[in-house]
């Protein structure tokens, strides 16, 4: 019986994945078509093949179902992080999460529209449409908290004592989001993961030239 309950659960999560994709996707195609204030719930869940309730159930607003990749991201390079060896440095882990973040996004099914694009394009949106940039900003932040106590966790401290894992996410996101920045105003939805590591090899430098000036009591 306990067989039959775990394929039944399988089924369930696949389902309840399928539907939020779908929505996640017809929710982007309708803000490209119409911008977001041409949007209503019920046409998101029209073009998806489900019911308002079904919306519902997976997204508070329209804008968290345009934000679902993003959203879906944080999670991803969260569990990755997790993941990291435990003897790496918090800011190495946190750069090596997001190699396996871009890593896994890279092999994701964009549907018609390739994922990186379907990202860029929302990025470029931020700006004309605020309240993307508010529900992104609230997904950033969530997912930043999460980070910092899961470096927390790894180095057995806590956050609110040890300044280590809040400075190693703020560094680590900052630097992503610049990243983010740049490639927003390019002309390459591809350039993500190039961006990043350019961003990441140029912090790498400063902290080394910051290292070699700071005075040795400074850093203990």
């Amino acid at each position: 019986m306990s067989g039959d309950d775990d394929v039944d659960r399988d089924g369930r999560r696949q389902r309840t994945r399928r539907s939020r994709t779908a929505l996640s996707r017809a929710a982007f195609d309708l803000l490209v078509e119409r911008g977001l204030a041409g949007v209503a719930v019920e046409d998101i869940a029209g073009r998806a093949g489900v019911t308002r309730r079904t919306f519902s159930r997976h997204f508070a607003s329209i804008e968290d179902a345009v934000l679902g990749d993003i959203d879906r991201d944080v999670d991803v390079f969260n569990a990755a992080l997790r993941d990291r060896p435990l003897l790496e440095p918090p800011l190495l882990a946190y750069r090596n999460a997001v190699d396996a973040w871009l890593a896994a996004a890279g092999r994701a099914d964009g549907g018609d529209v390739p994922l990186w694009t379907r990202r860029w394009v929302v990025f470029r949106r931020f700006d004309s449409e605020p309240r993307l940039f508010t529900g992104y900003q609230r997904i950033r932040l969530s997912g930043q908290r999460a980070a910092v106590e899961i470096l927390a966790d790894r180095l057995g401290v806590d956050p609110a004592v040890d300044r280590r894992p809040a400075a190693a996410v703020a560094a680590g996101s900052g630097v992503l989001l610049a990243a983010f920045q740049t490639w927003a105003i390019g002309d390459d939805p591809d350039a993500l993961p190039r961006l990043v590591g350019e961003f990441f090899d140029a912090h790498l430098l400063l902290v080394a030239g910051a290292a070699s000036v700071i005075p040795e009591e400074s850093l203990t």
